[in-house]
């Protein structure tokens, strides 16, 4: 099928929901809790990634006091900071692949 078969029919599509002939499909997600992080865990993900402090505070894009205050337990992570550490201690290249830190 063309791109233009391929807008055609998605423009049929829509009008034919439009009208009331056709029900929207739905898919239902869901989002997995932000997970928490212990000092120790913080540190096993920056070294795993290979950063300093220094670096990867610029790649959270947090201040280097808060990444000290993160792995001495002073200080815990929260919402985006969190996810964004799941996603590198799933994948520590990801900071690399991303073009976040090269």
């Amino acid at each position: 099928m063309s791109v233009f078969d391929e807008i055609k029919a998605g423009l049929n599509e829509a009008i034919e929901y439009e009208r009331g002939n056709l029900k929207a499909g739905t898919r239902r997600l869901s989002v997995t809790p932000v997970e928490e992080f212990s000092p120790g865990e913080i540190k096993d993900i920056r070294r795993n990634a290979g950063m300093t402090q220094v670096l990867f505070a610029k790649y959270l894009g947090v201040s280097l006091k808060t990444v000290e205050a993160w792995e001495s337990g002073r200080n815990q992570p929260s919402g985006t900071a969190c996810r964004m550490l799941s996603i590198t201690k799933r994948d520590p290249q990801f900071p690399k692949r991303s073009g976040i830190v090269f």
